[in-house]
């Protein structure tokens, strides 16, 4: 009678081996197969929003910068038309969101305004702080055309100039501390050199 319970027992276990194996593989192959789709459509999605944030350019150069708070780094990319420079892309995050971290793309002209932005990733409340992004609200449009030498990127309740998000204060606190990131990094690295 022991043996029996034995047999069973080794038969679930092998029986388990082989299910979670072939789980494994099955995974592992998915992940091979959709590992260069999701890396292209990432490079797309950059690609578009530095577009978006400087003047037209024929030629791109990267720089990283790391940040000491976050341990993250931002990204500057510097973007030339006929071996001119005609702005800079500054990648940069924040981990103040309602929820969590966002990340932008915040466009500069030589002298330090903001030409645009674009918002890259977020996980802020659908009809609130999600409004940060163009394609939801014109909250970011009052960036444009700004120089935050004497444009105070904080909200409005907080003694700046920006106009807060209707119930979504803290993500526009965020929002103005990522594009403050990105500009510090700027002045650091000499603007657009």
């Amino acid at each position: 009678m022991a043996s029996k319970r034995e047999s069973n027992f080794v038969n679930m276990v092998v029986t388990l081996f082989i299910v979670s194996a072939v789980a494994a593989f099955a995974l592992g192959g998915v992940y091979t197969i959709t590992k260069e789709p999701i890396a292209l459509a990432r490079k797309a999605k950059l690609e578009s929003a530095i577009k978006a944030v400087v003047p037209d350019f024929d030629h791109l150069s990267t720089k990283v910068v790391p940040v000491a708070e976050g341990g993250d780094s931002l990204f500057l990319y510097v973007a030339s038309k006929d071996d001119q420079v005609v702005g800079t892309a500054i990648k940069t995050y924040t981990m103040k969101g309602f929820s969590g971290k966002i990340e932008l793309m915040v466009g500069f002209l030589d002298d330090g305004t903001i030409e645009n932005t674009a918002v890259l990733l977020h996980k802020e409340t659908p009809g609130l702080g999600d409004k940060m992004d163009q394609r939801k609200s014109d909250f970011s449009l009052q960036f444009i055309g700004k120089n935050p030498e004497n444009f105070k990127l904080k909200v409005k309740k907080d003694g700046g100039d920006v106009d807060a998000i209707t119930a979504a204060t803290i993500s526009s606190r965020a929002f103005c501390d990522a594009v403050q990131r990105a500009y510090d990094v700027f002045e650091k690295e000499g603007g657009a050199k």
